[in-house]
């Protein structure tokens, strides 16, 4: 059992690693090219700190046990804000950018149609075309907004560029940064994040079998977590660094993700049955979740330490209810 705590602790220090550098070059990526933040962190950080998600839920699928791959995404949206937002707060304030209305609005209106889904399950082929159709458009949508500032930035110095991509304030902004390196960064990031999830998630799967607790229970906590904390160790880099437009459009990216991208591949692959308590319970936990962020988002309130120790208060409550 030791070499299982040893694989867990390794998993968590390749976790931090890899969250560190995916933001260092999602941020600088997006001043060369002129790009917000907010939209590269909907992106290619967003997705990059999915992959640990989807690939678990596809093997889930694959291995007989779809009711994980559920457990997995729903006990991860509500994770990644009580949580992922929570933890980050206490370290440094949090304030979403005027940017993150439209986009906190798409991943509210996805979170109801998820729920609407289920209602209706099993999770199949027909649920996935709906859910994949809704991921196009919102990545078409992103695609045009990226193309919209990046005219605006056409012809603009390095500091207005920044300046356009709002991350003039960012630490790791740097306009000679070789494109080569930022390659490297992203790509080390996207790399890191899943296999440092998939080692820290194997192993407390194996330390929690050892000790009977059930796949149900497993899927909500402890592989929801351990799927979380790609997102957890990445936002929490963004906030150190001051950076909330990062933070915050890592989550709504990574929530909208898991519903449409993540559960749509998975019901490509096999039928996902809904629980009854899924229905009566952690779905309308999730939902609950993602609303209280609304007085944030469209009153501009600073996320303090208080905020996110009532954040992180709530979520170790969420997680007692399951456990009894």
């Amino acid at each position: 059992m030791w070499m299982e705590f040893a694989l867990a602790g390794l998993g968590l220090v390749i976790l931090l690693l890899a969250g560190d550098v995916l933001v260092k070059g999602a941020v600088n990526l997006s001043l060369r090219l002129g790009i917000p933040a907010l939209i590269v962190s909907l992106t290619v950080v967003a997705f990059g700190t999915s992959a640990p998600e989807l690939l678990i839920s596809i093997k889930s699928v694959l291995n007989g046990v779809p009711g994980l791959a559920l457990g997995n995404v729903v006990g991860s949206n509500t994770a990644n804000i009580l949580l992922v937002l929570g933890i980050p707060a206490l370290i440094s304030g949090l304030r979403a950018g005027s940017d993150t209305q439209r986009t906190y609005m798409v991943m509210i209106v996805s979170t109801l149609i998820f729920i609407g889904l289920a209602f209706a399950g099993p999770i199949t082929w027909w649920h996935s075309i709906i859910l994949l159709g809704i991921l196009s458009l919102v990545l078409l949508d992103a695609v045009r907004s990226a193309r919209a500032h990046r005219r605006e930035a056409n012809g603009a110095s390095a500091e207005e560029a920044a300046e356009i991509a709002g991350i003039e304030e960012l630490e790791e902004a740097d306009p000679d940064m070789p494109w080569w390196q930022i390659g490297l960064y992203v790509l080390l990031g996207l790399i890191g994040l899943p296999l440092g999830a998939d080692l820290l998630v194997d192993s407390s799967i194996a330390i929690a079998s050892a000790y009977g607790v059930s796949d149900t229970v497993i899927g909500l906590t402890l592989v929801a977590v351990g799927t979380s904390l790609p997102e957890l160790a990445t936002t929490v880099m963004a906030a150190i660094r001051k950076h909330a437009d990062v933070a915050l459009g890592n989550v709504i990216g990574s929530n909208m993700f898991n519903l449409l991208a993540i559960i749509g591949v998975a019901a490509l692959v096999g039928p996902i049955p809904v629980d009854p308590e899924f229905l009566s319970f952690d779905l309308w936990v999730m939902l609950a979740a993602s609303l209280v962020l609304a007085p944030f988002v469209f009153l501009g309130l600073q996320m303090g330490r208080l905020v996110g120790l009532g954040f992180s208060a709530l979520y170790v409550t969420y997680i007692l209810v399951l456990l009894t």
